[in-house]
């Protein structure tokens, strides 16, 4: 009787090395060829109120305007230059050291982002913590 021998299957390797180095290539090529846009200002579109709230007692509040070019008024009254320091000495000077105060900013729709960011920066700077923000009524529905 003619018993063959049982046949030893040969494992098939099969070479990882190329399809990495092709991996890696593509890896380099779309980190080089991508183009990363900086965004100077938040496109943000403000709220509208859901509710208005009911009038609070009469205090003194800082109001804060910031218009549709980043330009900041502090009680109707417009700064000479826009940067925080002169943000920070202002809120300074009409606060008289009470940090308790209310800070009212009202920014025009259009205002660069930035402009709010470096009002609520001076007046956490100066340990002012108490902020709102103005918006407009919802329109009403007929």
């Amino acid at each position: 009787m003619n018993i063959r021998p049982a046949r030893r299957q040969r494992n098939a390797l099969v070479d990882m090395t190329p399809l990495i180095d092709v991996v890696f290539l593509l890896l380099i090529f779309f980190m080089v060829s991508t183009t990363f846009d900086k965004q100077t200002q938040l496109k943000v579109d403000l709220p509208e109120a859901s509710a208005i709230p009911e009038e609070q007692k009469e205090q003194k509040v800082i109001e804060v305007v910031v218009d549709s070019k980043g330009r900041f008024y502090i009680d109707d009254r417009e700064l000479v230059t826009h940067d925080v320091e002169t943000l920070k000495r202002a809120l300074k000077k009409l606060a008289e050291g009470r940090a308790d105060l209310p800070v009212r900013v009202t920014s025009d729709r259009q205002a660069p982002f930035q402009a709010v960011i470096m009002v609520m920066d001076a007046a956490g700077q100066l340990g002012m913590s108490r902020l709102s923000f103005l918006t407009r009524a919802p329109a009403a529905e007929n």
